[in-house]
């Protein structure tokens, strides 16, 4: 308020001493006030009423610098930079055009300096301490991200040392009833309790995995298994489009990695020797990311025929073992499943396109609005 209020005095005593009507006065108070008010939210604005005021009366030097220094400070946009910057070299060969006119040798010279200290100095003052602000700000979420990874560690520690121990006992104890000689009832519940036990041993230990992978690969990794993968004999190709910006959420960058593995694990397993195109498609708000190969015939023919011998023998056979599930990694697979549920877990959305000649996996990830809203 103090600022408010010392920049509409200044710049209105300034006016004063050239002599101006109280009328004039009270409108420049006013505009100057408004400009003020509005430069916090509305800089570019403020920024080119502080120059228009300026070409009219010669002065608003105290409205310029600070409107100024809130331009440079606000504006993170390239358009209003771009605006912002225009608009100064305009005010710039308006006064070099009056003081060539008025045929002053030494004016230019000085009419450069006055631009340059107030309004090139203080944008550019606004924009440096932006920025440092912006680091500032990350360098406090790196730090908050390595206390929470810190945090995550403890915890696994401390179920790895605890509940695995209690579990890892209550499973020895249950092996070793499995083998007593029970009667039939109990040595089913025994069984069941065994089962039990070591399903809960795998949970924690997955669980306790995903706490400690702290770094897991993201889109960074997906060169990595494209070599992998060409080193294993796969004919891969990669197609990147648009610039990178950062996701929405934390586990984008993992779920678009899991995309890519996935969709060459079903390649190399339902179409070996087909040649495989993965691409990368930076939107302005999502990354596209899809792996396409052709789809092998003869294999589905192959899994076709199975079928239909299977449903022969069951005909001709109605004991006979039930058809087994489907692979992971085709529609109706538990592979797709997971992926699919990783990649909503991360915001985005999983489409799967089985055509006849063409199998495809594409996946849908938003970016960061701050992302999204600097490429606008």
């Amino acid at each position: 308020m103090a600022w408010f209020v010392a920049v509409v005095a200044a710049d209105t005593a300034l006016l004063w001493l050239d002599r101006a009507h109280d009328w004039a006065l009270a409108v420049y108070a006013v505009v100057t006030a408004l400009a003020m008010a509005a430069s916090p939210r509305r800089p570019l604005a403020a920024f080119l009423v502080a120059l228009t005021l300026a070409l009219q009366t010669g002065g608003s030097y105290a409205l310029l610098v600070c409107t100024g220094y809130q331009a440079g400070h606000r504006i993170s946009d390239r358009r209003g930079l771009i605006l912002a910057s225009l608009a100064t070299v305009a005010y710039l060969g308006v006064l070099l055009t009056v003081a060539q006119r008025a045929s002053l040798a030494a004016e230019p010279f000085v009419v450069l300096a006055r631009v340059v200290v107030l309004t090139a100095l203080p944008v550019l003052a606004g924009r440096y301490l932006a920025q440092q602000r912006e680091h500032q700000r990350r360098e406090r979420e790196l730090t908050a991200e390595r206390e929470r990874l810190r945090e995550r560690l403890r915890i696994a520690r401390d179920m790895h040392d605890s509940l695995g121990h209690l579990l890892g006992l209550v499973s020895v104890q249950a092996a070793a009833l499995e083998v007593a000689d029970l009667p039939a009832e109990q040595r089913g519940a025994v069984r069941g309790l065994a089962g039990t036990a070591r399903t809960a041993m795998a949970e924690l230990h997955e669980v306790v995995g995903a706490l400690r992978h702290a770094d897991r690969p993201g889109v960074a990794g997906i060169d990595e298994l494209v070599a992998r993968a060409s080193a294993a004999g796969l004919t891969v190709t990669v197609e990147r489009t648009g610039p990178a910006a950062p996701f929405a959420e934390p586990d984008a960058g993992h779920a678009a990695h899991q995309v890519v593995q996935e969709g060459l694990t079903n390649a190399a397993k339902h179409a070996p020797g087909a040649p495989i195109r993965v691409s990368l498609d930076w939107q302005p708000d999502a990354l596209l990311v899809g792996v396409a190969n052709p789809a092998d015939n003869r294999a589905d023919n192959r899994a076709d025929n199975r079928a239909d011998n299977r449903a022969d023998n069951r005909a001709d056979n109605p004991d006979a073992d039930p058809a087994p599930p489907a692979a992971p990694g085709r529609p109706g697979g538990t592979g797709l499943a997971g992926l699919a549920e990783r990649v909503r877990a991360a915001g985005g959305l999983l489409r799967v396109h089985a055509e006849p000649y063409e199998f495809r996996l594409v996946a849908m990830l938003p970016l960061a609005r701050d992302a999204v809203e600097a490429s606008a």
